[in-house]
């Protein structure tokens, strides 16, 4: 019997005194919600700012967005998924302030009038010149911060499935038909939304069903496994940066 129960502790891992209040949150109790939030917004400040690269205060709008998605992840938190609160909530959270900076990121820029005024002169030239290369460097630094923080993204759910990136160099196909050929795979494992809900239910690729959509073999299925699982969660993500590798070629 002792052993028994040893068991069952080791398979049901045991939830947190946080994750035990996100449940009773998540059957009604608004007061205790709201104390979590306040609670929690520092590590929401240091959430933000990791994908930001700068200080955040609660007057920024990256703060905003990061609050809001922090709500989302206790709205949506499952502890049967048996991952800890805080790693899902921190991954909402830079996968929803992603999202803002990309899409503040495709706003215009600033219009700038680069006609120099006849009462500056060459002043005026030169002021504008400094202008815009600072812009073009402000977002640079914005795109390498993306490409990051969207890699690190991209990393935990790797691990959901028990991969990592060396997986990935390790299992990549060697010959470019093949990549390809995995490649299509797993497009058609991401388009078909029944393969696509049970590769991410059940962490694992759909063999049997995924075979009557393609005609790729048994074997060379299993024996690209980890790379195909690895481009789905990309073409199923919003990965903008790594889908640019997948056409490149990079994969």
């Amino acid at each position: 019997m002792m052993l028994m129960l040893s068991l069952l502790f080791k398979i049901i891992p045991k939830r947190s005194k946080l994750e035990e209040s996100i449940i009773e949150i998540q059957n009604g109790d608004t007061q205790l919600q709201n104390e979590i939030i306040q609670k929690y917004k520092p590590f929401v400040a240091k959430t933000v700012s990791s994908v930001c690269k700068r200080y955040i205060q609660e007057s920024d709008d990256e703060f905003s967005i990061g609050l809001i998605a922090f709500n989302e992840a206790i709205e949506k938190y499952s502890c049967e998924k048996g991952r800890a609160f805080i790693a899902f909530s921190e991954l909402v959270i830079k996968r929803r302030v992603i999202d803002y900076i990309r899409k503040e990121s495709r706003q215009p820029d600033i219009a700038l009038d680069f006609t120099p005024n006849d009462d500056d002169g060459d002043m005026s030239t030169q002021s504008h010149i400094d202008i815009k290369q600072a812009l073009d460097q402000h977002n640079l630094m914005l795109e390498q911060e993306q490409r990051k923080a969207e890699i690190e993204l991209y990393v935990d759910q790797l691990k959901d499935f028990g991969l990592t990136i060396k997986d990935l160099q390790e299992q990549s196909p060697k010959h470019e038909d093949a990549r390809q050929n995995a490649i299509n795979v797993a497009k058609t494992l991401v388009e078909h939304e029944e393969l696509k809900t049970l590769l991410f239910e059940k962490k694992q690729i759909p063999m049997k069903l995924l075979q009557s959509y393609v005609t790729v073999s048994r074997k060379t299925l299993e024996r690209n496994r980890k790379y195909i699982i690895a481009i789905a969660i990309i073409l199923s993500g919003d990965f903008v940066f790594l889908r640019d590798y997948i056409k490149g070629g990079a994969y």
